[in-house]
């Protein structure tokens, strides 16, 4: 759903779905520059890292920090549920805290937030999920938000966007070294694996929207030196190629923006 014009600065997306799979099914989370929280309405969200089976966890809600791997989600036959896409400074705000605090963690919203613990609950009770969920949002989010993005989340903002490093820096009126610290002390990545994220998501957008678009298009629209440029991040951060992805995956999206258990 379209998000309303008094949540962008915090909040990416909101995204209801209700997929039928006869067969169940493994689905790829990949990184991205967001924070994100599934909510699961039918049954509890069954997520890891997919390269850690000790992480394996099944709750009614999870957040995942921003992260360099994929994440792993087992789909029931009936899988509905609410995903929302927060920025860090909309994570910052809702949670209390920055989003460095979730970097490379999949966590309950017991556990990082109690007082929203019980939004699953309250969207199951819902007929409209998703409306109901950015009126709990637009409610915390005014209580919580006196001020608006500064320096710092206009630099991660740019960043994602693929701006240099060094420009970001000088935009700022900061060494790079200082940005490194302020990035890591943020969000939890260095400014470089932030750059990567973001170009990482632009690319899963082009591909995903663009059916039918070449890779070599895809790369260089992303900001990537070329198509192999593109394959190897894909393969380091995502554990795919481009077109395993869209193998594996698309019928995933095409229903619904289905979980990505990672931002």
């Amino acid at each position: 759903m379209q998000v309303p014009s008094s949540l962008r600065l915090a909040v990416r997306s909101v995204t209801a779905y209700d997929l039928d799979l006869p067969a169940g099914g493994t689905h790829r989370g990949v990184p991205g520059p967001d924070v994100v929280l599934e909510i699961a309405l039918d049954a509890p969200l069954d997520v890891r890292w997919a390269d850690r089976p000790d992480t394996r966890q099944r709750a009614w809600s999870v957040l995942s920090g921003l992260h360099t791997r994929p994440a792993q989600v087992e789909m029931p036959a009936r899988a509905r549920g609410v995903s929302v896409r927060l920025t860090p400074w909309g994570a910052r705000k809702l949670l209390g805290m920055p989003c460095a605090e979730l970097a490379g963690r999949l966590v309950s919203l017991d556990e990082a937030a109690p007082g929203l613990s019980d939004l699953p609950e309250r969207l199951a009770a819902s007929r409209r999920p998703a409306d109901e969920l950015v009126l709990l949002l637009q409610h915390a989010l005014r209580e919580a938000a006196s001020d608006g993005p500064g320096p710092v989340d206009a630099a991660l903002a740019a960043l994602c966007r693929g701006r240099p490093v060094a420009v970001s820096a000088a935009a700022g009126g900061w060494s790079r070294r200082h940005l490194q610290d302020l990035v890591h002390r943020e969000c939890g990545l260095s400014p470089r694996d932030l750059r990567r994220v973001g170009r990482l998501a632009r690319s899963r957008v082009a591909m995903v929207r663009g059916a039918g678009r070449s890779l070599a298009d895809v790369a260089a629209g992303a900001g990537y030196a070329d198509h192999a440029h593109l394959t190897r991040e894909w393969k380091d951060l995502a554990g795919c190629t481009p077109t395993t992805f869209l193998r594996e995956e698309l019928p995933y999206v095409q229903a619904a923006e289905v979980p990505d258990g990672g931002g």
